[in-house]
Order: C-alpha cells, then structure tokens, then sequence
C-alpha cells in the first residue's frame, strides 16, 4: 500500500456523515459539538480532496447527490469500523479514572440514581459520572452511554445484560382526590376515577385493564410524557397515577389505591457492551449498580 498517497482525513469524513444524517449543517454543528463554520470547512475541504460534489443546497436544506449517496455508505461502514476500535481500546482499560455515561428513564435519573451516584463518588472520586435521562433507547454499539438501565433484555449478541430485580409498580393518589370520589374500595369503584397518563400508545390503559380495571380513554383526561410531570399532577389531587412500589410508598403525599390490588410488575435490567465490560472502570460501575439498585 502507498501510504504517502493515503491521506484520507477522517475528521472530514465524521464531517459528513453526520451532516447527511442531520440534514444540515447546523444540526450537524450541535451534534457535534463544534462551530458551523468549522464543520463546513470540512466538508468542503473532503469534496476538494475527492474531488466530487457531495451536497447540494435545495433552499434551506442540503441533498446528497448521486456521489454523495454512494460515497455515505462506505463512510458509514468506516464509522462502524471507528467506533469497534474505541470500544475495543476503552474496554481494555484498567484505569478507574475517567467518565462513565448511565442512560435510564427520567424517573431513574431523578429519584432512584442520585442517591447512588452520591456514594459512588465519595467510594471513587476519579470516576466522572454522566447520567443521560431520556425514554429513548440509548443505542449501546455506537457508544451513546456505557451502561443502560433497561425494562427489557437486550437481543443484540454484541451486549451483555444483567437482570437486576423486578419492579412492582401500584396505584396512587392523594387522600384528597380519594375522598373527592367516595374512597373506593372495589375495583368497579375505579371506573368513576380519573387517571394521569404518561403514555400515548395505550399501553398504560391496556396495562391497567389486564388488572380488572375496565377503564377507558374517558378516564383519561390528562396526559404527560414526562412522567415526573405525571408525579406532580397526581400530588394536585389531579387524578391517580402509578409509580414503583418503593418510591411511591415513602412519599406521604399519597397513599395507595386499593392496597390489595395486585402490582404491575416489570424487569429491571442493567445493560452494556460486552468490550467494555472488560474495562475495569465499567465494572466497577456495574458492579456497583447492580448492588445499590438490587437492593433499592
């Protein structure tokens, strides 16, 4: 190979791959963390260098054209290459200093983490801890965080999983709102109540309904999809709304809806690549989630 002729600039490459998947260059800025101009000088510096046309500007908006196009694959599969060779590098470190990234649900990062993360600092000052609150799924294998708190078990053979407990979630509300609907005490009471949605798929009615509930859209009428938003609602003596038995049972706001009921339960799972799990670092997070969350 003529190594003195290969100058490739992948920097260049990044450059475009993300402008095409953005769609612009600004968005591609944010994603990036790096000026406009900066990006587009890249880009512009990697059509030089190729010699090609890869974006063309249809009013506000930049389209790839034919070169382009056939070009993004292969630089797609090199970003897939590039992201094999950090996980490979980070997996393999034995240093406990440096950052770990958590991704897990709103209600994980504000309610049951800080307390966790406040003793793994004092326990590892070293490690800087970034925690990425979202409902989304972070995608492990481009490295969007290092460890997920997940509901499901992850399929994909490239990551390793853990299952940490289950979840027993219950029925709450004020004892204000209760009272405004006569304190039911049977499940046909509850038709007559109003809930606090979180969820637009219908997955929570048909959820509540496979406990006996029978309810309907009507018993629905406020909806949340941040779902510490749907917490507060329900301490306004709004409506009913659910939470995890260990949380929900400790706030004296409310009190359970049909104590008896029986919960919903779901798993908890923690989740990372199986590389990084060859890192000391990674471990010794893991490892220490999987202990402080087990017993939470």
């Amino acid at each position: 190979m003529d190594w003195l002729r290969n100058k490739f600039d992948w920097n260049r490459a990044r450059a475009f791959l993300v402008t095409a998947e953005e769609g612009s260059l600004s968005a591609a800025a944010r994603a990036l963390g790096m000026a406009q101009p900066t990006l587009g000088r890249q880009v512009n510096a990697l059509e030089q260098e190729l010699e090609v046309v890869l974006f063309e500007r249809i009013g506000n908006s930049l389209v790839l054209t034919p070169s382009g196009l056939e070009l993004l694959e292969h630089i797609r599969v090199m970003n897939v290459a590039a992201n094999k060779v950090a996980l490979t590098a980070k997996g393999q470190s034995q240093n406990l200093e440096g950052t770990i990234s958590i991704s897990c649900t709103e209600l994980y990062a504000a309610l049951f983490l800080p307390p966790i993360v406040a003793k793994l600092r004092k326990l590892e000052p070293k490690i800087r801890i970034e925690i990425i609150a979202t409902d989304s799924v972070s995608d492990l294998r481009r490295r969007e965080a290092d460890i997920a708190i997940r509901n499901f078990r992850p399929t994909q053979p490239e990551l390793i999983a853990k299952k940490i407990k289950t979840e027993s979630v219950r029925l709450y509300a004020t004892p204000q709102y209760l009272d405004s609907i006569q304190n039911p005490t049977e499940l046909k009471d509850l038709q007559r109540a109003e809930f606090i949605n979180f969820d637009r798929t219908g997955a929570l009615i048909n959820g509540l309904n496979t406990l006996g509930l029978n309810l309907t859209e009507q018993n629905f009428p406020i909806l949340s999809d941040n779902y510490l938003a749907h917490w507060q609602l329900v301490k306004q003596d709004l409506g009913i709304g659910i939470m995890p038995q260990e949380l929900g049972d400790k706030d004296s706001d409310v009190t359970r809806v049909l104590a008896d009921l029986a919960p919903i339960q779901y798993p908890v799972w923690l989740t990372s690549h199986r590389e990084l799990r060859t890192s000391r670092r990674v471990r010794r997070v893991f490892d220490f989630l999987s202990d402080e969350l087990s017993g939470a």
